[in-house]
């Protein structure tokens, strides 16, 4: 009898598992083999976002559906699809599908994961932190850190020979420093400390060899299986570093608001937010805020640490990232170099600017050439390779009978997309030129999202990364290398690394 009902359970589990891994089929939807994406995940052959590439390129289909776990989920190819779900029909794709619990775990509502009207009202309060004044006025602390950072070259290069560089690894800590002022409102030098908690905590966010096994595993399933994560989380296991992250905002908040401290930065106008419901506008040069009482204030340390986190996440890996390929390009495009370098050397003495000197907001703007090396780096190189949704009502896609259940999360693969030759001609050469004669499909460019959930911050991450090039390309020459294509490790991070960083050879130039 036990072997009868074992083999009838065993039955009963196998037809379960065969109808749910037959949901596509049966929905009517182009389907990947079952397991396939599994098996690659598990055995770490590639990178979740060039797995999800190589699914993109397996097919023609506008969409196919895949599994991640027990997990049933739609890959979108076709552009005009793509768009319609960011934009037009936004109101059906609002939310990330990734863990968040406002109530029990407050530092897990931030604006990347919140949901419906609590992010809509919070993208709201948050978006004048971003305009042109702001910008402009949190200028000096960013090229502050640049010039650290070439100060830190010229020390590398004091007897003047040339000398092969990592330069992902330098212009980490350059987005670090960046983000530890600008965002924590820290004043630190990792050039001159390596060795500071604030970077010891960044490696600990991006290097996970040390990380518990749980910590680990709460992290995969904050994308993966939300439930479980509210589950451990109130169990009590929490990530001490966002803990440790936290901690650091409280005591520099407690700390400008007792002693009347103000700096033009990311945090100030946080505090500003906290203490009055709202962030001045641009004509307001005035960011002294008055503390209020513990019960009148609009926004709690533990959210304002949230998004902090989210901030730092999402710019410190993608501004690195983005500075060092287009350094590494251009070395393999001396063409691109000449032509990105004088534009420099000429704005710059338009604006009575020195190479070693100060930069200022408007010069930077004024380079459309460096522009467009930017956005072709992005285009070849997105900071994140997978853009998520989640399907928040029944969906039937126009002039198809498909209907995409509620609740099924979406991906779209940048990097696929990206580096589509249909798309994209020409795809894998570094052509800055194609933004200028406008040689690619417009609606397939999307290296900071689209429609109401675009990044917020894209133009301060654009703006830390154009001050890193300039500053670089105007006191260093890059020497000329062969063609090779980045190959990338396995990791956890949604973003991709680069297998053995990215060494290019600089020089000095004057």
């Amino acid at each position: 009898m036990i072997t009868i009902f074992t083999l009838f359970l065993l039955t009963i589990v196998y037809l379960l598992l065969k109808r749910h891994f037959t949901q596509w089929q049966r929905l009517g939807f182009p389907t990947d083999r079952p397991f396939n994406f599994l098996s690659k995940l598990v055995r770490k052959e590639k990178p979740f976002g060039l797995i999800m590439a190589d699914l993109y390129q397996s097919v023609q289909s506008k969409v196919i559906g895949t599994y991640i776990f027990l997990k049933p989920v739609l890959l979108v190819r076709d552009t005009e699809l793509v768009r319609q779900m960011l934009t037009s029909d936004f109101a059906n794709f609002h939310d990330r599908g990734i863990y968040v619990d406002e109530k029990h775990d407050p530092l897990s509502a931030n604006l990347g994961s919140l949901k419906g009207s609590s992010w809509r009202t919070l993208r709201t309060k948050l978006t004048p932190s971003f305009t042109s004044g702001k910008l402009k006025a949190m200028f000096g602390t960013i090229d502050a850190v640049g010039d650290r950072l070439i100060n830190h070259l010229h020390e590398k290069l004091k007897n003047g020979q040339s000398r092969s560089l990592e330069i992902k690894n330098l212009l980490t800590t350059y987005a670090i420093d960046i983000i530890g002022s600008v965002i924590f409102g820290l004043d630190i030098d990792s050039f001159k400390d390596p060795d500071n908690e604030f970077r010891d905590l960044s490696d600990r966010v991006f290097n996970t060899e040390k990380t518990p096994m749980m910590i680990k595993f709460r992290t995969l399933m904050v994308f993966i299986y939300p439930p479980i994560v509210t589950l451990l989380t109130r169990l009590g296991l929490q990530d001490p570093v966002l803990r440790r992250l936290r901690d650091i905002i409280k005591e520099t908040i407690e700390f400008r608001e007792q002693n009347g401290v103000v700096r033009k930065d990311l945090l100030q106008l946080l505090i500003q937010l906290r203490n009055t419901g709202k962030i001045s506008d641009d004509n307001d040069t005035n960011w002294q805020i008055e503390s209020t009482a513990e019960n009148l204030k609009s926004m709690s340390i533990d959210v304002i640490a949230a998004n902090a986190f989210l901030f730092y996440i999402a710019g410190s890996e993608t501004t690195s990232a983005t500075a060092a390929f287009t350094l590494y390009e251009l070395a393999m495009n001396q063409g691109v170099l000449f032509k990105v370098q004088k534009e420099i050397d000429e704005i710059l003495l338009k604006h009575g600017i020195k190479a070693k000197g100060p930069l200022t907001y408007d010069a930077i703007q004024d380079m459309k050439y460096l522009d467009m090396c930017v956005k072709e780096t992005n285009r070849k190189y997105p900071g994140l390779p997978v853009l998520n949704r989640e399907c928040t009502v029944d969906y039937r896609i126009l002039q198809t009978d498909m209907l995409i259940p509620k609740g099924t999360p979406i991906f779209i693969s940048l990097w696929g997309m990206h580096r589509d030759s249909e798309l994209f001609p020409d795809p894998l050469n570094y052509k800055p030129e194609r933004f200028e004669n406008m040689n690619y499909n417009s609606m397939a460019y999307l290296p900071f999202g689209e429609g109401p959930r675009h990044c917020i911050a894209q133009r301060m991450g654009v703006m830390n990364v154009k001050i890193a090039l300039v500053k670089i390309l105007a006191n260093f020459n890059i020497a000329e290398m062969p063609r090779k294509e980045v190959e990338f490790v396995f990791h956890q991070a949604p973003v991709l690394i680069p297998k053995n960083g990215l060494r290019v050879q600089l020089s000095k130039r004057f």
